[in-house]
């Protein structure tokens, strides 16, 4: 638990910009339509120097 509230309170100060400027999430989106059907693909992320983090939905 506290592990959880260290990360939570380190997400929340790089997000308000504490830590210098705030970084701009990413978004993408596509589309794949195919014999079985059409699917929608959806990603967010951030990059910031040689980190990068997405997460796809």
């Amino acid at each position: 638990m506290r592990c959880f509230m260290a990360l939570a309170a380190a997400a929340f100060l790089a997000g308000c910009g504490v830590d210098g400027e705030p970084v701009a999430p990413q978004i993408n989106g596509g589309l794949t339509i195919n014999k079985n059907g059409i699917y929608p693909s959806a990603s967010v992320g951030v990059n910031r120097g040689p980190l990068s983090v997405w997460l796809g939905l």
